[in-house]
Protein backbone atom coordinates (compact mmCIF):
# COMPACT_ATOMS: atom_id res chain seq x y z
CA UNK A 1 0.00 0.00 0.00
CA UNK A 2 2.44 2.23 1.16
CA UNK A 3 4.47 2.08 -1.93
CA UNK A 4 1.70 2.95 -4.32
CA UNK A 5 1.28 6.15 -2.39
CA UNK A 6 5.07 6.93 -2.86
CA UNK A 7 4.63 6.01 -6.60
CA UNK A 8 2.19 7.94 -6.91
CA UNK A 9 3.68 11.11 -5.42
CA UNK A 10 2.26 14.07 -3.49
CA UNK A 11 -0.07 14.41 -6.06
CA UNK A 12 -1.12 11.01 -6.88
CA UNK A 13 -4.42 10.44 -4.68
CA UNK A 14 -6.03 13.68 -6.03
CA UNK A 15 -7.75 14.60 -2.33
CA UNK A 16 -5.68 12.29 -0.52
CA UNK A 17 -6.36 9.02 0.61
CA UNK A 18 -9.18 7.93 2.23
CA UNK A 19 -10.51 4.65 4.00
CA UNK A 20 -12.37 4.05 1.23
CA UNK A 21 -10.08 4.41 -1.24
CA UNK A 22 -7.66 1.92 1.12
CA UNK A 23 -10.81 -0.44 1.57
CA UNK A 24 -10.62 -0.54 -2.86
CA UNK A 25 -6.72 -1.27 -3.08
CA UNK A 26 -6.28 -3.39 0.06
CA UNK A 27 -9.35 -4.90 0.26
CA UNK A 28 -9.09 -5.18 3.81
CA UNK A 29 -12.07 -5.06 6.07
CA UNK A 30 -13.32 -1.38 7.27
CA UNK A 31 -11.95 -1.88 10.61
CA UNK A 32 -8.49 -2.96 9.61
CA UNK A 33 -8.38 -0.49 6.88
CA UNK A 34 -9.06 2.27 10.43
CA UNK A 35 -6.50 0.44 12.40
CA UNK A 36 -3.76 0.38 9.48
CA UNK A 37 -4.39 4.34 8.90
CA UNK A 38 -4.53 5.55 12.52
CA UNK A 39 -0.96 3.18 12.91
CA UNK A 40 0.27 5.22 9.96
CA UNK A 41 -0.51 8.03 11.36
CA UNK A 42 0.90 7.33 14.83
CA UNK A 43 4.32 6.25 13.32
CA UNK A 44 4.23 9.56 11.20
CA UNK A 45 4.17 8.18 8.04
CA UNK A 46 1.04 9.29 7.17
CA UNK A 47 -1.01 13.11 8.16
CA UNK A 48 -4.61 12.99 8.88
CA UNK A 49 -6.65 15.66 7.81
CA UNK A 50 -10.67 16.34 8.67
CA UNK A 51 -13.06 14.37 10.41
CA UNK A 52 -15.14 11.59 9.91
CA UNK A 53 -16.04 11.04 6.04
CA UNK A 54 -14.09 13.81 5.23
CA UNK A 55 -11.05 12.53 6.98
CA UNK A 56 -7.66 12.13 3.96
CA UNK A 57 -4.65 10.67 4.46
CA UNK A 58 -1.18 12.13 2.85
CA UNK A 59 2.29 10.78 2.91
CA UNK A 60 4.09 12.68 5.64
CA UNK A 61 7.49 14.11 3.36
CA UNK A 62 8.96 15.91 6.04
Amino acid sequence: MLAKLFCAGPDGFIGGLSAEKYIGITGAPRATATRDLQDLVGKGVLLRHGERKHTRYVLNLN
